[in-house]
Order: C-alpha cells, then structure tokens, then sequence
C-alpha cells in the first residue's frame, strides 16, 4: 500500500554512482517537484556510471550530469540529514551509515535491497540486462511505497 508523499527524500547506496542515482532521477521523474529529492554515497570515490545513465536515459530520466557526493559533502555543502523526512538506504553499508548519522534526529531510514549490478553481465548487453534489472525494481519500490507517478509524462 502506497504512503503519502514526504516533502523530502534522500537516497544513499555506497559510491553515488549507480542506484542512488537512478532513484533520485526516478523519483524526480514519477513525483516532479512534489518531492525534495538528492542522494548520496557512503564514499564519493566514482563518477556516475555510463550503464546507469544509458539505463535512465531509456526512461527519458537524464542522470548525465549528476555529481556523485558522500555523506560528509553533503554536510560540508550545507545539506543537513535532519532535514530530510526520509532516508532510504540501497546497499547495506549505507544503511548503517545512515542510522549511525541519524541516530540523535527523529527520522525514518528504510533499507532497500536493491540488485548492485556493478561487475554483472560479460557484454555490454548482459551489463545493460543488469543494470535494467536494477533501475526496474528501484521502479517497482517507489510506485508501491508512494503510489502511482504523479507526473503525466512518468505514467
């Protein structure tokens, strides 16, 4: 059963370079400017994906410029963890990442167990395979967990 929107949401998985990403751009494209949407890595140590970009770009979601930033960018940036309503974690350590980070704010962490498809698949057809894999049941968890797109152009 879908829950009502939060006012701001924040994604994290390990590198920022993959499934935080292609979440946020998601989640721009389903919910549109009803959402405050950014994400986040436990490290910033890799640029955003090509495979993740190509995946995105299939659903009309532009993640070519997005810049990959940690935890501690983003507060050195100004950004601070307690003003998001929600944060969801799409690897293990940055689950206990965020919860070590949030554990003095009344927020709410949710873990999503999303496929990392980084070093699947031997062609580049098998690696888009899995990366599609990944980008889809990122989908499928946001329509479930706030309900159908919002935006006439996601649906």
């Amino acid at each position: 059963m879908a829950d009502q929107l939060p006012q701001s949401v924040l994604f994290c998985c390990d590198h920022n370079a993959v499934r935080s990403p292609m979440a946020e751009g998601l989640m721009k494209k389903f919910y549109g400017t009803e959402v405050y949407v950014q994400s986040v890595g436990v490290k910033n140590d890799l640029e955003i994906d090509g495979f993740s970009i190509a995946v995105c770009k299939e659903m009309d979601v532009e993640l070519s410029r997005h810049r990959s930033r940690s935890f501690d960018e983003m507060e050195q940036w100004g950004d601070d963890l307690s003003s998001f309503d929600l944060v969801i974690a799409l690897s293990p350590a940055s689950q206990r990442r965020a919860l070590e980070l949030t554990r003095f704010f009344h927020l709410d962490v949710e873990y999503w167990p999303i496929l990392d498809p980084t070093g699947l698949g031997e062609t580049r057809e098998t690696k888009l395979v899995q990366f599609r894999a990944a980008r889809d049941q990122i989908a499928d968890r946001l329509k479930d967990r706030f309900g159908p797109p919002t935006q006439e152009d996601a649906k």
